[in-house]
């Protein structure tokens, strides 16, 4: 398993759009400013900005990490036109449209506090997330 943690603005909002819009399940949302879910075998952490001890807390120099940035996971998709077009029904907001790489076609989504996820759909077996090779 693989965890990533994510600064969010608000771990409720978070919560949500990863888990009705991207297939996320909930592990455990034990405070307000932190939860932990999961998608295969990623793991998401997600952290608010000064919620208290962990990862969302203040550096030594008061700095509060905050969400944002051009890092990102990827999550894979079978029909990435069709994801696109739920996910802008629901109102999600993208960064960019679907372009093609050398593996696939991809696009960038934003969750509720602008941090990136990469839709991706592969069109060459060795770029598939279950190719054994």
């Amino acid at each position: 398993m693989v965890t990533v943690r994510y600064i969010v603005d608000d771990v409720d909002a978070a919560i949500a759009f990863y888990c009705l819009h991207l297939g996320f399940r909930e592990l455990m949302h034990p405070a307000p400013a932190f939860a932990m879910l999961a998608r295969g075998d990623l793991r998401l952490v997600l952290s608010a900005p000064g919620g208290g001890a962990g990862g969302g807390q203040a550096m030594p120099d008061g700095t509060l990490p905050s969400p944002g940035g051009w890092n990102r996971f990827s999550v894979q998709v079978e029909d990435l036109a069709a994801t696109v077009e739920r996910l802008r029904g629901a109102g999600i907001r993208f960064r960019n449209e679907i372009v093609e790489g050398v593996g696939g076609r991809q696009i960038l989504v934003e969750d509720p506090s602008g941090n990136l996820v990469e839709l991706f759909e592969p069109t060459l077996p060795e770029a598939r997330a279950d190719w054994a090779g």
